[in-house]
């Protein structure tokens, strides 16, 4: 028997504050937790205001809608699974369509369209890069794709990259041209940052 409840999560703060967010099926992604939501506005404070979101492995939105929500000017999503696009697109239409950008397909392809994209918009983002943790069958290279993908972004598009990743994952001090500032632990997720 197919359980048929909707998996919900609330934007925690900012204009769209307490909007009901739905989240995709958990066999397909994983949600960030609050605490890992919470502590990642904390260390970008009030720097997200009229700022460029990027959010790598956006399922339901949840990161860069927090983003708009707190001030963010636009949002690129990049997404691939079918039932999170659904989601995707009906979380962005509680909020403000007109701010955001979807990237449909697999974000190790459709980088090469979000960082042109990024030159258009003229100015450094905020990289938000959530994969599917790499025990999830398929999904064993997932990590070194990633990194791979990070390396090639140019330094004058990118303000900040976060990795939302398994707290087992040693990450190196350097990615391409961006050098690891903290990481910060929440038992079994971590998030870790380069600029």
């Amino acid at each position: 028997m197919k359980n048929n409840t909707v998996l919900t999560k609330r934007i925690i703060a900012g204009k769209y504050k307490g909007k009901t967010l739905k989240l995709p099926s958990k066999e397909t992604t994983r949600s960030s937790k609050a605490i890992v939501l919470e502590s990642f506005f904390n260390t970008l404070q009030f720097d997200v205001l009229d700022s460029i979101f990027v959010e790598v492995f956006s399922g339901s939105g949840s990161i860069g809608l927090e983003a708009l929500s707190r001030g963010a000017k636009r949002v690129l999503f990049m997404e691939k699974d079918t039932d999170a696009l659904k989601a995707l697109r009906s979380n962005i239409a509680q909020t403000d369509p007109s701010a955001c950008e979807v990237y449909e397909g697999n974000s190790f392809t459709t980088i090469v369209q979000v960082k042109k994209r990024l030159e258009l918009l003229g100015g450094s983002a905020f990289i938000y890069v959530d994969p599917p943790f790499s025990f999830r069958e398929g999904m064993e290279e997932i990590y070194d794709k990633t990194l791979m993908l990070i390396a090639s972004l140019p330094l004058s598009a990118v303000k900040l990259i976060t990795i939302e990743h398994m707290s087992t994952l040693e990450l190196p001090e350097s990615i391409g041209e961006f050098n690891l500032i903290k990481s910060k632990r929440f038992g079994k997720t971590s998030l870790t940052y380069y600029a």
